[in-house]
Parts: structure tokens; C-alpha cells; sequence
């Protein structure tokens, strides 16, 4: 599609790089610490007793399956005791994204993001925010930052710690936003493991792209990191993206964003 070609990729795909150019993503100075964690939301409702759930399958055939699909090193997994396999095909909690409302305001990234004036509506009024902190972080007279964070709790998610201390499996993080030209850097993205105190960092990735300003602006810029062999201790991932506003006459101009994304999956 001819829309889909005008999205631009930073990061080198799945792997983080060093920047070669002036605009390459750039490390910004790195938080000393992470910042306080959200509080974590509780688990999502049970389906409406309306719908029918789906068949599950027998231990043997949700083992088959999930080894058939995940493809773990070895070719098999130990459980830990309490851990089916029948439970870990009902939550599903590798190869799928774990951060809530993705895309809160369901922009498209194959399409251009479209045209939008300044606004004072709040950000959580323009769509579906649900699980993300939101604040706001003022830089200059007329320019501020939109923060949103989320913590993911990896166990809490289906995995269990005997995969994640001694299997150490890629944790993904990907992000897209918008060449807004709003400012020579627009754009964010604070990621750190943490330990089960919530506060240990364990590894952390830290990047402030700049684009070119070439073409037209609005295309989607695609920023993307992979968390490997980052030691055992890792129970949570606090995921952090700025997305740079100016104070226009008739409200604020917004740098937009959109499929987030935090993932956990075998090394292929």
C-alpha cells in the first residue's frame, strides 16, 4: 500500500543501535531511578456469563499446542508446581502485548495520522486511557510534555519466575508516534526491568529520537528495543514514553502515539 510506505523505523527493527547520524536516536540523561510505580489495576472481569466460553482443550492437547507455537529452546518447558498447561493456553501470556489500551485512540499507523487542530480538551477525554498514568511535565514557556506509564506485573500476566530467572526470555518493547514537527525532538521512551520490590533496576533502555524533517509530516515514526540475557530477578517492566505539546492559540498542538507494546517471547 502506498500509505503504508510512509512510515519511517528507528532502532534498526528489533534491535536497539547506536546512533550513526544526528538523527538517529539519541540517549537522553537516564533517570537516576524509576519513577514511582502506578498502582497495578486488578484483574480484568470474567467474561459476561452471556457468552460462551471457548472449548478448552485437555492438558496433553494444551501442552502440544503451546510447545508447537512458542517453539522454547530445547523443545519443551518445566512447569512449576500449581502452573497447568491448560491455565497457560487460557491466558496466553507469551507472544502477546501485555500493556493495556495499546492504542487508546485508535489511530491507524497504516494510515497517516490525520489532521487535528489545537485542542483544550483533556488527553483521557479523546479516547480510551484505561491502565495508563497520565501527567503532565512542563519544559518551556510555551512547549510541555504528555507522561504516560504503565507497570506490567510479568507474574501476575501468566508467566512464572523459573522461566524468567533461568530462561530469560527477549522482553520487547515497541512503540510508534508521530512526526509531529512540533520540536527537533518530539518523542521519549523510558523502559526499565525491575526486580519484585519494584524500585531494583535490574536493566533499562533510554532513548530521545530525532527525525530528519524531511517529507511530510504526520508520518509514524517506529521506535522498537529487546531486553536480552538481563540477568535473573525480573518480575516487572515500567514502560514511560513523553510525547512533546505546543501552546497554540486555541489550545494544545499533540504529538501522537499509538501501539505500544510490551512482549515477551523466545529467541528465534
Amino acid at each position: 500500500m502506498e500509505k503504508v510506505q510512509g512510515r519511517r523505523e528507528l532502532g534498526g527493527g528489533m534491535e536497539a543501535e547506536e546512533p550513526a547520524s544526528p538523527h538517529e536516536p539519541l540517549s537522553p540523561p537516564s533517570p537516576q531511578s524509576p519513577p514511582p510505580p502506578p498502582k497495578l489495576l486488578s484483574p480484568a472481569a470474567p467474561q459476561s456469563p452471556e457468552l460462551s466460553p471457548p472449548e478448552e482443550p485437555s492438558e496433553a492437547h494444551a501442552r502440544q499446542l503451546l510447545l508447537e507455537e512458542w517453539k522454547p529452546p530445547g523443545g519443551s518447558l518445566e512447569l512449576p508446581p500449581g502452573l497447568t498447561w491448560k491455565l497457560l493456553f487460557l491466558r496466553r501470556p507469551l507472544y502477546r502485548n501485555l500493556l493495556r489500551s495499546p492504542n487508546p485512540e485508535g489511530i491507524n499507523i497504516y494510515e497517516p495520522a490525520p489532521p487535528t487542530g489545537p485542542t483544550q480538551q483533556p488527553l483521557e477525554t479523546l479516547g480510551n486511557f484505561r491502565g495508563w498514568h497520565i501527567r503532565t511535565e512542563k519544559v518551556q514557556r510555551n512547549c510541555s510534555w504528555t507522561v504516560k506509564q504503565q507497570c506490567v506485573d510479568l507474574l501476575a500476566e501468566g508467566l512464572w519466575e523459573e522461566l524468567l530467572d533461568d530462561e530469560q526470555p527477549d522482553i520487547t518493547v515497541m512503540d510508534w508516534y508521530e512526526d509531529s514537527r512540533l520540536d527537533v525532538c518530539v518523542y521519549e521512551l523510558h523502559v526499565w526491568l525491575l526486580a519484585a520490590d519494584r524500585h531494583t533496576t535490574i536493566a533499562q533502555h533510554h532513548v530521545a529520537p530525532r527525525t530528519s524533517g524531511r517529507g511530510p509530516p504526520g508520518c509514524w515514526v517506529q521506535v522498537s528495543h529487546v531486553f536480552r540475557q538481563y540477568g535473573p530477578g525480573v518480575r516487572f517492566v515500567h514502560f514511560l514514553h513523553k510525547t512533546k505539546n505546543r501552546l497554540e492559540p486555541g489550545g494544545l498542538r499533540r504529538t501522537r502515539v499509538t501501539d505500544s507494546s510490551v512482549s515477551v517471547q523466545f529467541r528465534e
